[in-house]
């Protein structure tokens, strides 16, 4: 019996060493997720592809009503990232002025970043405002900016000068 209670005891030891141990670890872990949280890339990808707006060309958003799929025969890397396009004559227009045909904020949600956090902006879900492309993480995310994209814009300004990789 008293060996039982023994091992019991022991037991228990163990298992609070374990949970200490774990939780020290959990720790560490967010804090140096805390310090580290900036961007890993000033351009979303696609997870799968590592291609910009999923392989949509970013030049589509301002002259077809819809955005078309780019090719791979049309690929341009622009800040590291592999973009394609539907067609040459994109591909040349893009590459004279990427800033203004590639999405705001590297493709991130306006609306989370003027909330002051990034989520990946879906290529599907966009408003084109003042010659600049903006993507949302859902639509109605999109529905809240229409209520007040300059306030938007301004605090998402802000929030992306601090988020972004290489800011200190």
């Amino acid at each position: 019996m008293m060996r039982q209670i023994c091992k019991q005891m022991l037991s228990m030891r163990a298992r609070r060493r374990l949970i200490v141990v774990f939780a020290a670890l959990f720790v560490a872990s967010t804090t140096a997720f805390a310090k580290n949280s900036r961007l890993i890339s000033d351009v979303v990808t696609d997870p799968l592809s590592g291609l910009a707006l999923n392989g949509y060309d970013p030049v589509s958003y301002f002259t077809d009503a819809e955005p078309l799929p780019g090719k791979a025969d049309f690929e341009l890397i622009w800040k590291g990232v592999p973009w394609f396009f539907s067609s040459e004559a994109n591909m040349e227009i893009f590459s004279k002025a990427p800033e203004i045909y590639a999405p705001q904020y590297g493709g991130h949600g306006v609306m989370s970043l003027s909330r002051g956090f990034l989520s990946d902006g879906n290529p599907l879900i966009y408003k084109v405002v003042d010659n600049r492309l903006y993507l949302f993480y859902s639509f109605a995310n999109r529905e809240a900016f229409e209520q007040a994209d300059k306030i938007a814009r301004v605090e998402a300004i802000g929030n992306w000068q601090r988020l972004r990789v290489g800011s200190k």
